[in-house]
């Protein structure tokens, strides 16, 4: 179980698990980085290939922040290639040092995920904003607009955009854009669509299509995680 909220302005997503939520849950890949709070350690959370299963033991505690496509690696100083389908301890890519007087003052606050989202609003504020070149491939792929239109529309070849998103995102546009739509398609999916509409409707070939990339993707079918 978690909880979402817009955070910074609407550039990232706070998310709060509760101490005492214990089970599993099923986070779908979407092209962002996490900074993750748990039990007094800082961790970066990748983007994944796939959905990733998070156990969560009674009594864990856990607050995080999810960057927007593209926006972690300004923050964190790291290439979101570097951290796919991982869980980092933050320590390992910063000096110790700093990373545990990050990770005490969050654990000493009463207010943790307010506490999270005041250090990434003074890291932004170090680093700058995020490359907006990224928000504008993210937003274009976001809503449908194919790999190719997305890189002519941005004034770049192939290659560069496929470099670029692996710098940004974690993988290159092509996989970017099959999360989207994955997305849109699930928002259809529990809106009460039919199946066979919402793989017209969200882009894919039919619904054969749509069942063998959400299965490729979450590990279950659509029917599932609706």
């Amino acid at each position: 179980m978690y909880r979402e909220r817009p955070a910074v302005g609407g550039v990232l997503w706070a998310v709060t698990v509760p101490a005492g939520d214990a089970g599993t849950s099923r986070i779908l890949p979407d092209g962002s980085l996490d900074l993750i709070w748990a039990d007094g350690t800082l961790l970066v959370a990748g983007p994944d290939t796939t959905a990733h299963l998070a156990v969560s033991a009674p009594g864990a505690r856990f607050v995080g922040l999810r960057f927007a496509p593209g926006t972690g690696p300004t923050v964190l100083g790291v290439p979101a290639c570097e951290v796919r389908d991982q869980r980092v301890p933050l320590a390992d890519l910063w000096p110790a040092a700093r990373v545990r007087r990050y990770a005490d003052r969050i654990t000493g606050s009463t207010d943790r995920p307010g506490e999270l989202e005041s250090l990434v609003a003074e890291l932004l504020g170090e680093t700058g904003p995020p490359d907006p070149l990224l928000a504008a491939v993210a937003g274009r792929l976001r809503a449908g607009h194919t790999v190719a239109g997305t890189a002519a529309a941005v004034g770049l070849s192939d290659r560069q955009l496929h470099r670029r998103s692996l710098a940004g995102f974690g993988y290159g546009a092509k996989t970017l854009a099959r999360v989207f739509r994955l997305d849109r398609a699930l928002g259809l999916a529990r809106s009460g669509r039919a199946f066979a509409d919402v793989a017209t409707t969200a882009g894919y070939a039919d619904q054969a299509h749509l069942s063998r990339e959400v299965r490729a993707l979450t590990g279950v079918t659509l029917g599932e995680l609706r």
